[in-house]
């Protein structure tokens, strides 16, 4: 019983200090929160609360604020996320299905992700090696030049123009096609190389090197890790946060150029559908020692993502609307990029 209580007084602690930045001391428990025990008491649990390391008195008359390990026990306390008013799924769903091609959907998510929770937005781009092929094109741009597009079942579309030696033959382009087709959609793009080798030989000797250009590129493509883009909205949300950071705001932003960092991050929580939540030093990087990032995987099926989104901002943050924002947002967008 007393564990679930000082559980409830230190998410009180957490959601007073999120909401007015000021340490919370006994008192305002009492005033602004029905605990159901005296002030005594709740001191007594502060007490224990402090010695566990879950709060900390910054500084002398103070009151307590949450520590890194506080936000996590709080955090993981969060068994349910609360949903999203009726007019933010449906501004979500009209600015989202807005968009007109990929890039127009991606720079609409992140300026959305960052507005819902007044945070810096993340968005990574759709992953061409997790995600499912939905159409290979090849289109003659020229009696020699040939275009390859390949569309992805996110949304990702790539193009690549090849010369040939010979005239391009329509009847053999539109074979090869079909081939390639056949033997490639639904499949995930890591997985369609190998099935590309035997395609040469099933055309004639003349027709070869034509299908070996083809194939050549299309596999350089497929084998491309295209996971090191991504887009970011909201910086200037830190500038506003500045208290947040007791030593400065400078390595965060720093952190925040070097998406290499941001990618390493995100990949590290996971690549299934739930959102995990990192907390300042679980970072493991010093610059965000004082920062926490909320993110969850998007696109694809089965509880399995092609990329990640997700949103950086101080410790001080609200969790529960913050995951609630992002968890939403990430399922339209899987929506739209896969219906």
């Amino acid at each position: 019983m007393g564990q679930d209580r000082r559980l409830d007084v230190l998410r009180a602690i957490v959601e007073d200090y999120v909401h007015t930045r000021e340490p919370v001391g006994s008192k305002a428990l009492v005033e602004r929160h029905s605990l159901g025990v005296s002030p005594a008491t709740i001191r007594n649990d502060m007490a224990v609360l402090e010695e566990s390391g879950l709060i900390h008195q910054p500084h002398t008359s103070a009151g307590r604020v949450p520590t890194d390990k506080g936000y996590r026990l709080f955090v993981d306390q969060i068994s349910t996320l609360k949903p999203l008013s009726t007019a933010e799924r449906r501004a979500i769903q009209h600015l989202l299905e807005g968009a007109v091609d990929l890039d127009d959907v991606v720079e609409r998510t992140v300026r959305l992700l960052s507005h819902l929770t007044h945070q810096v937005a993340v968005v990574q781009y759709p992953s061409l090696r997790n995600s499912a092929l939905r159409h290979i094109e090849l289109v003659p741009l020229s009696e020699r030049r040939l275009l390859i597009v390949i569309i992805t079942d996110s949304g990702r579309v790539e193009q690549r123009a090849i010369e040939v030696e010979t005239p391009l033959d329509p009847v053999v382009v539109a074979e090869l096609r079909a081939r390639i087709n056949a033997g490639s959609i639904g499949r995930r793009v890591a997985d369609i190389g190998t099935g590309l080798e035997d395609t040469t030989r099933k055309f004639a000797p003349e027709h070869r090197p034509l299908v070996a250009s083809v194939i050549e590129v299309l596999s350089e493509t497929l084998r491309m890790d295209a996971e090191d883009r991504i887009v970011m909205a909201g910086t200037a949300n830190l500038a506003r946060s500045d208290l947040d950071f007791p030593r400065t705001i400078g390595p965060v932003l720093e952190a925040l150029e070097e998406q290499v960092v941001l990618l390493k991050l995100l990949h590290e929580m996971g690549e299934d559908d739930s959102v995990g939540v990192s907390i300042g030093e679980e970072n493991r990087h010093e610059a965000l020692s004082e920062a926490s990032i909320v993110a969850t995987a998007y696109g694809g099926g089965s509880g399995e993502g092609v990329a990640r989104l997700g949103v950086l901002g101080p410790t001080r943050m609200d969790y529960a609307s913050t995951m609630s924002s992002v968890r939403a947002v990430a399922r339209y967008l899987s929506r739209i990029l896969t219906g």
